[in-house]
């Protein structure tokens, strides 16, 4: 449900029900929530964000986050903290799908953004930052 003033949902829900690989749900002035589905063996792709910070919670799947070169176990319930300027990926290590949510602080994608597949997201970025 979108307010005037801030957005409610039920996070988990909307994280486990989505599909996509990437779906802005809300973008306020200062920060953005996303959510996030990856396929098994799938990844974000090694990025850099020097002006954003990024959180990822994980709702379900496994996988691993890639922070500066160090590797950490993920799987529900983790969180994962990113600040401005870290090289990151996130990669689904499973079988099933990774579900997850991001905050980026400030807001990084247009906002209503959906893309179905990361091929999809990785030519729309293309454009967005060319």
């Amino acid at each position: 449900m979108i307010l005037v003033s801030g957005y409610v949902t039920n996070i988990e829900e909307k994280t486990l029900e989505n599909n996509k690989f990437r779906q802005v749900l809300f973008t306020a002035p200062h920060s953005q929530l996303v959510l996030m589905t990856l396929k098994s063996g799938e990844d974000i792709g090694t990025e850099v964000h020097n002006d954003v910070d990024q959180f990822f919670r994980v709702e379900s799947g496994t996988g691993k986050a890639v922070l500066d070169g160090q590797e950490h176990e993920i799987k529900d319930g983790s969180a994962v903290v990113v600040p401005a300027g870290t090289e990151h990926n996130i990669i689904n290590q499973g079988e099933e799908p990774l579900r997850l949510y991001t905050i980026y602080s400030p807001p990084h994608h247009p906002d209503g953004t959906v893309h179905e597949t990361k091929e999809e997201a990785m030519e729309a970025e293309k454009e967005e930052h060319a």
